[in-house]
């Protein structure tokens, strides 16, 4: 075994210490005649890594060979085949990749072969069938794909096989019919197309078949559905299956879970389906049913789950559902049940999750629903109108292990009782949002010790705010907006040091904003807007360093703007217009270098625009209007390549107004009221001439300097997260030439390239430098990417890092570096130029306008697109790669629409992600993982979370941090508030521009967008370990590519042909010693 490269367990140290071989660990002897020989090697889990070595073919005797749960990568020696007395094979769980050798199809002893868990490529080898005496086969979780060979039909003794998790194509063969002993077949996560093959019914010793998660269509064959041997599960989930549901069914008399979710099956539920006395799941939701709920389901005592949300069933709620005792999850919700809820409900005394919103349901809660004892979620979004609260509130007293409860967007008109103080010790999240709640807030809540979030808001509260919430410690989110409260914010808040989202707005509160705030230091969101709020901005809220969101507009607040707002340098929004500040808008505040959104409108200010207000890096609304404000307007507005909306209107500014960058597509809207503006903007008066033009050459030798020693403090803060200091290779990956087409350029060849660097070749800025446009002396098109080494250390560790993450990665989904420039004092990055420009900018168009939009057929391309780029990153390339900073910005399009991934400069490779230098604020606000802001490590859920932060925008046409989520709540619980039941408040219709005519079938568009909805979602859930992984995204974004396919008549990949997660030859085979570089 000299080819282990690591063993950090020691468990080969004892090898070739001893001439006793037997003895060494995972080594199983036995006799050959007077000799003894190696029978077993069994040295799983053991953390080892290298490469199988070839020798291992001398050991003829052995039987046993398993190697499983390590870290061993490059291919399966062909060798292997050797060992022709093996029975037993597991190279499971390792890093393996390459094809299957076909010469393991002639073990012809083995019994068992497990190579389940690695990266596999090619097909299923035919000459597996050679192996008559197999007996479990496990190939699933590679990343194989092709068709599966008829000939596995020719292994007599199979009874277990698994191909789940690949990108198998094709039909299922009916050769499975000859497998009479089979048990299990699973091939659920694949690529399968075509009809279930009836003859798969002739596999009557069948336990398990799982075959969801494929292209799968035509309807559910009788023969297959009366399969009595199916005890253990049938999944036929999200595919699209159609037609009604079979009466067989019910010959399944000993099946324990049936899910049939995720189809388009129509018709009514048999009543048959009652007789199916073992079933302990029944999962039939997301489907076409119609019809009413047969009262026969209430005989399936033994079910644990039912599911039927979102179908169209009809009629009442049965109340023989509540002899459903054993029920823990109960679903009804999104359909079309009407009348009251059964009070019957009430006996399943064991359920937990309860959810039945989304119908016309009426009448009063039962009581008895509310003695479930062992309820932690309660979701009763239904319309009703209830307003005596008391016995409701009563009742769940007994659910003594609740954790969430929610009647959130119903009619309740009734107040909260004060016995809300009484509801279970265990609860943690309590949402009565969007109601008609009247009265005032009971004190009583403040028994709810373990609160964690409350939200009374959009209802008809009065009164003040009790100051006793103050002792709920633990609450990380107070939501108490849009209502009618009156008297002061409670000082006592600052008692609260877990708030992490505090929003007041739209009420009637008084008095001064409490100073004490600032000790609720892990504060995020903080809106007080819309009350009548009087006195200074405290200058103490400083200390809320970690505030991403401010919100005072709209108040009666007067003095001067606090300077020290300056060192909240996480702020994206800071709206604090309509008020009564006054004085000069302090130039410090250029120093909130994340700032995307700045209102002052609507105030007494004077004085300049700061320069250093209007260099912001990233700041996309500025609006100062109806103001005082005088003097010329900033130049250094005109470089700014992320500013989308102004409006300098009514103030007093005067001089000449710049015809380039962020002014070019202005109209004289952004103007009114300022006479003493004049230049070319459509609306305004010409200037006077040499007057206008000398102001703006003596302003630009006196503001420039000003506005460079600005930018590079603000860029100096923005690069606050320190990542360790570059290794001596990565030296040397940065000074080295990128491609052999192009050895690395001098610091002339590229401002001869972009006529000097001059702003009209300026077409992006980022915090590490700007980026220009430009051509190099052979011609070619290229964007040279400047890195500004006077911003500090930070951005020479950018850069050396971007490179060594670029010389050891190659994917057609990933940025390709032309060449480099490095000296002392210059940096640049030259890669190719995308003529479509970024994904940001053409949803986000930078001179304010409408964006391009996507069609339907581009959007799904460009998130497949992305998530092979960081499938590749995270599993496949020779270093693996955590992105840690994916955004629109970072997403480049190229002439045929391709998407690239950019900008690896705070990427963080795999060996270095402990990386005690890290810090939770690296990459951009609204796309962060919530496990950074609490100190954990980059990793690669980090950057699903990023995508699907990403794929939600695309969806939404929302930014993460637009200011419709001034409640606190992310892009993902927005988008929840609203889906299933609301599926059209979700998707930007805007955006998808001819989405309805690309795709004929309006159902088919409806159902892409839900499974990339759903994708979305479950990519940023909270906890990084229920996220999937980036290839498990791209096998369900290559379904959506194929059903697309099928409809327009073209493939529907990276909008140009199929695409896959197959890497080219140069992909695969490119390494850290490529002499291209």
């Amino acid at each position: 075994m000299s080819n282990i490269s690591s063993d950090p367990g020691g468990a080969l140290a004892g090898w070739g210490r001893s001439p006793e071989f037997c003895n060494w660990t995972g080594v199983v002897c036995g006799g050959h005649g007077r000799r003894r020989v190696v029978t077993q090697l069994v040295l799983s889990g053991k953390g080892l890594s290298g490469v199988i070595s070839p020798a291992l073919e001398h050991l003829s005797f052995l039987t046993v060979l398993d190697l499983s749960s390590n870290g061993f990568s490059g291919e399966i020696p062909p060798e292997l085949a050797a060992l022709s007395r093996l029975t037993q094979l597991s190279l499971t769980n390792n890093l393996l990749e390459g094809t299957i050798p076909a010469g393991v199809g002639f073990l012809k002893r083995l019994y068992y072969l497990d190579l389940s868990g690695n990266q596999l490529t090619g097909g299923i080898p035919p000459e597996m069938s050679h192996m008559r005496r197999l007996e479990r086969l496990y190939l699933s979780n590679n990343l194989l794909s092709g068709e599966i060979p008829e000939s596995i039909g020719e292994v007599p003794h199979l009874g277990l096989v698994d191909f789940s998790g690949n990108r198998l194509a094709g039909a299922i063969p009916d050769t499975f019919s000859n497998l009479t002993q089979l048990r299990r077949l699973m091939l659920h996560h694949n690529r399968l197309s075509g009809a279930i093959p009836p003859s798969l019914g002739d596999c009557l010793n069948l336990e398990i078949l799982d075959l969801s998660y494929n292209g799968l269509q035509g309807p559910i064959p009788p023969y297959v559905a009366a399969l009595s041997s199916l005890k253990l599960y049938l999944n036929l989930s999200n595919n699209h299956l159609e037609g009604s549901l079979p009466l067989e069914l019910s010959k399944m008399d000993m099946i324990m879970a049936l899910d049939l979710s995720a189809n388009e099956l129509a018709g009514t539920i048999p009543s048959q389906l009652g007789s199916l006395s073992h079933l302990n799941i029944l999962n039939l939701s997301r489907n076409l049913f119609t019809g009413r709920v047969p009262p026969e389901l209430g005989n399936l005592f033994h079910l644990t789950l039912l599911d039927m949300s979102l179908n169209s069933f009809v009629g009442r709620v049965l109340p023989e559902l509540g002899n459903l005792s054993s029920l823990n999850y109960f679903d009804l919700s999104g359909n079309y049940f009407v009348g009251g809820v059964p009070p019957e409900l009430g006996n399943l005394s064991k359920l937990k999750q309860l959810s039945i919103g989304g119908n016309s349901l009426e009448g009063p809660i039962p009581v008895e629903l509310t003695r479930i004892p062992n309820l932690f979620y309660l979701n009763l979004e239904s319309p009703e109108n209830n307003t005596n609260l008391e016995p409701f509130f009563a009742s769940l007293t007994n659910c003594t292990s609740l954790k969430e409860l929610g009647i959130s967007w119903n009619s309740i008109a009734g107040t909260i009782p004060p016995l809300v103080g009484r509801l279970s010790p265990k609860l943690e999240q309590l949402h009565f949002e969007y109601n008609k709640i009247f009265g005032p807030i009971p004190v009583n809540l403040t028994d709810l010790s373990n609160l964690t979030t409350l939200n009374l808001s959009h209802n008809l509260l009065n009164g003040s705010i009790p100051p006793g919430i103050a002792a709920l410690n633990r609450l990380e989110r107070l939501t108490l907006s849009n209502n009618q409260l009156s008297g002061t914010i409670p000082a006592t808040f600052s008692n609260l040091t877990q708030l992490r989202v505090l929003v007041l707005g739209h009420n009637l509160l008084s008095g001064t904003i409490p100073p004490s705030l600032a000790q609720c230091v892990n504060l995020q969101n903080f809106d007080l807007s819309h009350n009548v709020l009087q006195g200074k901005i405290p200058a103490d809220l400083s200390g809320l360093s970690a505030l991403l969101y401010l919100n005072l507009s709209s108040n009666q607040l007067e003095g001067p703007i606090p300077a020290t707002i300056s060192k909240m340098v996480m702020l994206q929004v800071l709206n604090i217009s309509s008020n009564r500040l006054s004085g000069t808008i302090p130039p410090q505040l250029g120093s909130c270098v994340a700032l995307e959104y700045f209102n002052v409108s609507g105030n007494e200010l004077e004085g300049d625009l700061p320069d250093t207000i209007a260099a912001l890096p990233f700041l996309q609304v500025l609006d100062v209007s109806y103001n005082g404000l005088t003097g010329a307007l900033p130049l250094s507005l005109e470089t700014s390549a992320s500013l989308r909306r102004v409006n300098f209107s009514y103030n007093g500014f005067s001089g000449e107004v710049p015809a380039t960058g962020a002014f070019a597509n202005l109209s004289a809207d952004a103007f009114l009221g300022d006479s003493g503006l004049c230049g070319p903007v459509a609306g305004l008066s010409p200037c006077g001439g040499a007057r206008h033009r000398v102001v703006h050459v003596h302003d630009r030798r006196v503001v420039l300097p000003v506005v460079i020693t600005v930018v590079v403090f603000a860029l100096a803060i923005a690069g606050v997260v320190a990542f360790r200091a570059a290794a001596r290779s990565e030296v040397t990956d940065a000074d080295e030439p990128m491609d052999r087409d192009h050895p690395r350029v001098t610091h002339r060849e590229l401002a001869e390239a972009t006529r000097g660097f001059e702003p009209s070749s300026l077409i992006g800025a980022g915090r590490f430098g700007r980026v220009y446009e430009g051509t190099l002396r052979d011609g070619t098109r290229v964007a040279v990417k400047v890195l500004d080494p006077k911003t500090g250390g930070e951005v020479s560790r950018s850069f050396k890092r971007e490179c060594q993450v670029l010389r050891r990665t190659r994917h057609r989904n990933l940025v390709r570096v032309v060449t480099t420039c490095s000296q002392p004092d210059f940096h640049a990055l030259v890669l190719p130029l995308m003529p479509n420009g970024s994904l940001e900018s053409r949803l986000y168009p930078p001179d304010g306008g409408p964006g391009r939009g996507l069609d339907l057929a581009q959007l799904v391309a460009i998130a497949g697109d992305v998530a092979e780029g960081l499938a590749y990153l995270h599993h496949y390339a020779p270093v693996r790669v955590v992105h840690c900073d994916l955004k629109p910005s970072n997403v480049l399009l190229d002439d045929d629409m391709t998407a690239v991934v950019a900008d690896f400069g705070i990427a963080q490779l795999v060996k270095d992600v402990g990386d005690k230098d890290f810090d939770g604020n690296s990459g951009s606000v609204g796309y962060i993982a919530p496990e950074y802001g609490l100190g954990g490590h980059p990793s690669t859920q980090g950057d699903v979370y990023s995508f699907g932060v990403m794929l939600l925008e695309l969806i939404t046409g929302k930014r993460p941090t637009d200011v419709i989520f001034q409640e606190g709540l992310t892009l993902h619980d927005w988008v929840k508030r609203h889906y299933p039941h609301d599926v059209g408040e979700v998707i930007a219709q805007s955006w998808l521009t001819d989405a309805a005519s690309a795709v004929a079938d309006e159902r088919l568009w409806n159902d892409v967008m839900v499974e990339l909805i759903d994708l979305g979602l479950e990519c940023t859930q909270h906890s990084p370990s229920a996220r999937p992984t980036m290839v498990e995204v791209c096998h369900g974004i290559a379904l959506l590519k194929e059903d697309l396919a099928k409809h327009l008549g073209a493939a529907v990949t990276t909008a140009r042909g199929p695409a896959s997660m197959t890497m080219t030859a140069s992909e695969r085979s490119f390494s850290t010693t490529d002499s291209s570089f």
